[in-house]
């Protein structure tokens, strides 16, 4: 038998594919074999063979994240990794290719005696949501013109992305299309998920802090292209100045994203593809103005008229302002004291921007990118919304009490210096283009008797290490343990001044975050950034899971 990391990666490849006629036949279905007697899929999963095959699935649409709920629930009984294979290859062809990936990749996470499992790269599983269609052709042509002594067939695709430098924010569309950034986005909301019942530890404080995060890495970007820092989308009434062109295609047939012209208004919601009600503009703005006087009269009210504190000085187990307010703004119904009240603020903006081109839906075109979170970072528009966002939480932020010095400080410690060192220059960051392969064959046919890559270029850095010298006073001669947490923040703004720290304050980026024992006395601390548990994400190929199946542990 397969291992499990092997069975794991063949129920990944190539979604789009259909099952084939004995797997898909309706009398499969009919056979009592379920364990434990349970109803058959078809009749059981309604929601979620609901989202047709081929088309865009949203989590940011409530009818999508109750189907993915729907699913998640079936593929969450399975007893084992075999069984789990079983319901895949039951519902394979039955459901929406997005949706299905998006389900199982959950259980995975999910699943305690799954935890051992790796999932490799969405690039790799979903190749058109990060290549251009162009590309692809282009690949297709490769395979075909290959030589039977061919290992691979490689397909380069270069930074210029989705555009030209003629427009401004075009500066930064090598930061916007990167395939890891786009990646990580995706997977974090695969992490901490709306409406599928996941009651993580300050899930709401996290959804503020990671996306305030976002937006302070973009806005250093744009300081040093001579950009300036992106600007809230506050008013929903004058058109949008920069459009988007994704290039990209929704599946293996070629159906391309929705593309937003310059200067598109924002208009009221009337598409019936996507199980929605008529929707208005101005609910928007009525959930924002309902959040922002919470915000100011100090409490949420709940579906009973109750008043719950909005305030981070709390002891448990009452929970804080901020991871209240960022289940409201997110919408998790199943968190959120009151979503009738408070609204579906930050989905629904994803969902009302991405439909701007074709609102009712006369022409037929498909939802923008803004409504995948594997591609919605790529669109401009995407910084603008959550500084929007952003804003609501930077509002409550500042009429909390100020942290005290006892709070913020370590008496004990002092800091001596603080250097990073890259290839013998101290204190020079170096950056520059480098490429990755990722073998796209693994998620589209390319009908090819060998891999078929795409290597995809992106930016990185040389290596450096931190050296961080501090002075210890531990009562005692034992070690002390301390967290390290190390940011990072532009020096002068738009016009070349350098900030004070009130301006600086939304810009620090965290670049690491470790545990360090301190030894009384000088302590020299060497920290690559290369280590970073902020920046350093594991993302695995197919083949190194194949070759290694556990990466965690590369000996076993």
């Amino acid at each position: 038998m397969d291992s499990e990391q092997k069975q794991v990666l063949d129920m990944l490849q190539r979604p789009f594919r259909l099952p084939t006629q004995r797997e898909s036949h309706p009398i499969v279905f009919e056979v009592g074999t379920r364990v434990g007697g349970s109803e058959p899929p078809p009749q059981r999963l309604t929601l979620a063979r609901s989202i047709p095959r081929g088309t865009v699935f949203s989590i940011f649409v409530k009818s999508h994240r109750l189907a993915a709920k729907e699913l998640c629930d079936y593929f969450m009984e399975a007893s084992s990794v075999q069984e789990l294979r079983q319901r895949v290859e039951e519902v394979r062809g039955l459901v929406n290719e997005k949706l299905f990936i998006f389900a199982l990749s959950f259980v995975i996470i999910r699943k305690p005696e799954m935890r051992h499992l790796r999932l490799p790269s969405i690039v790799e599983i979903f190749p058109c949501m990060f290549v251009p269609v162009t590309t692809v052709s282009e690949m297709e042509q490769e395979a075909r013109k290959s030589t039977p002594d061919q290992e691979i067939v490689v397909t380069e695709y270069g930074p210029e992305f989705s555009s030209t430098h003629l427009k401004p924010e075009h500066r930064v569309a090598y930061w916007r299309e990167d395939y890891g950034i786009n990646s990580h986005h995706w997977h974090w909301h695969l992490v901490y998920p709306v409406d599928l019942g996941v009651m993580r530890d300050r899930k709401g404080e996290l959804f503020f802090y990671m996306h305030q995060q976002m937006l302070a890495r973009y806005d250093m970007d744009r300081l040093s292209v001579g950009l300036n820092r992106v600007q809230k989308l506050s008013n929903w009434r004058i058109p949008i100045p920069d459009g988007y062109f994704p290039k990209l295609t929704i599946n293996n047939a070629g159906q391309t994203w929705g593309s937003r012209q310059d200067n598109s208004l924002v208009q009221d919601y009337r598409r019936e593809d996507f199980g929605l009600l008529p929707f208005d503009v101005s609910e928007l703005e009525q959930w924002h103005s309902r959040i922002m006087d919470a915000i100011h009269q100090g409490y949420l009210v709940d579906h009973d008229g109750n008043q719950t504190r909005l305030t981070d000085n709390v002891k448990p187990p009452e929970k804080r302002g901020i991871d209240l307010l960022g289940d409201t703004v997110e919408a998790d119904s199943s968190i959120s004291l009151n979503s009738l009240f408070y609204g579906d603020l930050h989905n629904m903006g994803h969902v009302v921007i991405s439909a701007i081109h074709d609102p009712d839906y006369a022409h037929r075109e498909n939802l923008g990118v803004m409504s995948d979170t594997a591609t919605a970072m790529r669109d401009p528009v995407f910084y603008r919304w959550h500084k929007y966002i952003d804003d609501i939480f930077q509002e409550y932020k500042v009429i909390q009490p100020p942290y005290t010095t006892e709070e913020l400080s370590l008496s004990s410690v002092e800091v001596v210096s603080v250097a990073v060192e890259s290839q013998g220059q101290k204190n020079q960051l170096i950056t520059g283009w480098s490429t990755r392969d990722f073998e796209a064959s693994r998620g589209l046919d390319f009908n090819a008797d060998k891999p078929v890559m795409v290597r995809l270029t992106h930016l990185n850095h040389h290596p450096f290490v931190y050296s961080i010298k501090l002075q210890a006073a531990n009562s005692g001669s034992l070690p002390k343990e301390v967290t390290v947490r190390i940011f990072m923040a532009p020096k002068l703004n738009e016009r070349g001044v350098e900030m004070s720290f009130m301006e600086q304050r939304l810009l620090w980026a965290e670049m690491d975050r470790f545990t360090h024992d301190l030894k009384p006395g000088l302590n020299h601390i060497l920290r690559s950034s290369t280590s970073s548990s902020i920046t350093n994400s594991n993302e695995f190929t197919f083949r190194d899971l194949e070759e290694r199946p556990n990466p965690d542990n590369p000996g076993e």
